[in-house]
């Protein structure tokens, strides 16, 4: 079904969205990721836009600019609407080389991006949620939109990998 939402929303580094309705939730990502949560049989769900893995010290209040407590963030909404993960579809995106250089060592996750996707994959992992799709890595950007009405997530990848580059 194709529909124009009613309530457009952009959503920038350390948000977090959760709603339902004819809501169109778009972000831009590089190195950062975005984890999508879609309820199929109540049409609801939520996206955040995470910039790092975790931090270290004090996590009070939670922060949604870190996984782990994006992640915390998610689950207090789910327990709001007492739902369980189990019942949720999940999407990851992002986790884009904004600078990329020589390859790395195999299984060397260094760089924010890649350490990002890492996170984003176990956190889902521990919380017991079902992965559905994801888009990561690469060299570039996407623009992410997540439709709330339907749980579809369209994406556009700028592969910066391919673009010239002019040298001075």
């Amino acid at each position: 079904m194709t529909l124009t939402p009613r309530k457009n929303i952009f959503l920038h580094p350390g948000e977090l969205y959760f709603g339902s309705g004819e809501v169109r939730v778009a972000t831009l990502l590089g190195s950062c990721v975005s984890i999508t949560l879609w309820h199929p049989i109540r049409r609801h769900g939520g996206i955040c836009h995470f910039m790092l893995d975790s931090r270290s010290g004090d996590s009070n209040p939670l922060d949604g600019r870190y996984a782990d407590e994006a992640m915390e963030l998610f689950m207090a909404e789910l327990k709001k609407q007492g739902t369980h993960q189990s019942e949720y579809e999940a999407k990851i995106f992002g986790g884009g080389n904004m600078l990329p250089v020589a390859p790395k060592a195999k299984g060397v996750c260094a760089d924010p991006a890649c350490r990002n996707v890492a996170a984003s994959r176990r956190l889902l992992d521990r919380y017991g949620f079902s992965l559905r799709a994801e888009h990561v890595g690469g060299a570039g950007h996407r623009k992410v939109l997540f439709d709330l009405w339907s749980g579809d997530v369209w994406m556009k990848f700028h592969d910066i990998s391919q673009t010239p580059r002019a040298y001075q």
